[in-house]
């Protein structure tokens, strides 16, 4: 396998025990483990049998210690992570949601470390030596006014390296405040704009799209549920027309029944041949996965992300159909385990592509 690169921000993800909330737990236990966009794909691919490092920066304490160590517990290079005396390690706050509930997050994320790094402390000479592949998110550039210059010396870095680069596009509306007078999504659509010519791979869902670039898939409705997946090949059209560097232009397909049913899937649009790919598929046919009783669904789109890029640059996967078919089960499976990162492996994966989906216990 090439070796891949990720760069973002990485946190301690803090969360109630089961479905509690948060004004049940505290004072109280509460679980703590890391997560992050960025972290959740390299920590995937990594699981999945990738080479892959995390690029990133984090404050010089024990608390980076032991992220550190979780990381490399995963056979995640960390080599090229910048350790400061400035800033903190981020926090996020997650209630699982169930039923009608919706889960819900709170960052407390201002002054990272990540935010006050600026990009010229990055090595990505050396980071970029023996890579394939770079993947960034729209998360990271939301962080602030250096997270945003950082990523964008990242891409136009790892293009001129000859560096394949994916982003996935992430909308957060909480998080693009770093421009006093310009409005959330105007400012994510300007920072976008300059990161998004140098992509090679696009991931974005239809609110992605929608907030960031303007551009909407027939009658769907994110918030009720409701999935047009007819229009969503059009939408990866106009995408294509605006940057005409991508090369794929990838979207989950979520139909939210409620916080614990999910109809899950996806499509990858192929630029080179103009066709768009689907999947899961029954007799040749679009067919989501149907997830009831959804264990945690934070970090499903990552799973994907990882999913698509392992499986795209593996020559056991033939072709992208094949690819989809593997990053949508690969994420479908993320749906079942507690915590940002996906632990699947590449065999549990391959069986759900090869229909095992019954949950019968493997002995």
């Amino acid at each position: 396998m090439p070796q891949f690169i990720t760069f973002g921000e990485i946190m301690m993800r803090m969360a109630p025990p089961g479905f509690l909330r948060i004004q049940q737990t505290l004072p109280g236990p509460i679980d703590v483990t890391f997560a992050g966009a960025e972290a959740n794909v390299a920590a995937s691919l990594s699981m999945l049998g990738a080479d892959v490092a995390f690029v990133s920066a984090l404050p010089d304490n024990p608390l980076t210690d032991a992220c550190l160590a979780t990381l490399r517990g995963l056979d995640v290079n960390t080599a090229h992570v910048i350790r400061s005396s400035a800033g903190r390690m981020g926090i996020y706050f997650v209630e699982g949601g169930a039923n009608q509930r919706p889960s819900r997050v709170i960052y407390d994320r201002d002054g990272s470390t990540i935010s006050l790094t600026a990009p010229g402390e990055y090595d990505w000479g050396t980071a970029f030596q023996g890579a394939h592949s770079l993947h960034v998110s729209g998360i990271t550039p939301a962080l602030s006014e250096q997270a945003a210059a950082a990523t964008i010396a990242a891409v136009q870095q790892a293009q001129n390296a000859g560096v394949r680069v994916s982003c996935d596009l992430n909308y957060r509306a909480k998080l693009w405040n770093w421009k006093p007078g310009v409005e959330r999504k105007q400012l994510a659509a300007d920072t976008m704009a300059l990161v998004l010519p140098h992509v090679d791979i696009l991931i974005a869902n239809e609110a992605d799209c929608g907030d960031v670039l303007g551009i909407h898939a027939g009658h769907s409705n994110v918030d009720s549920g409701n999935v047009e997946v007819q229009a969503y090949p059009d939408v990866a059209r106009q995408v294509v027309s605006r940057f005409p560097n991508l090369k794929f232009v990838a979207t989950t397909l979520r139909e939210s029944i409620s916080a614990s049913h999910n109809n899950w899937g996806a499509m990858l649009f192929d630029v080179s041949s103009d066709k768009a790919l689907f999947a899961p598929e029954s007799d040749g046919a679009y067919q989501p996965y149907k997830i009831r009783n959804i264990v945690d669904r934070v970090g499903g789109g990552d799973a994907f992300a990882a999913g698509l890029l392992f499986a795209l640059n593996h020559d056991d996967y033939a072709g992208p159909q094949e690819a989809l078919q593997f990053a949508s089960a690969s994420s479908c499976l993320a749906h079942s385990i507690l915590g940002d990162f996906n632990f699947s492996n590449r065999t549990e994966v391959d069986a759900l592509m090869a229909g095992s989906g019954s949950g019968r216990v493997v002995r």
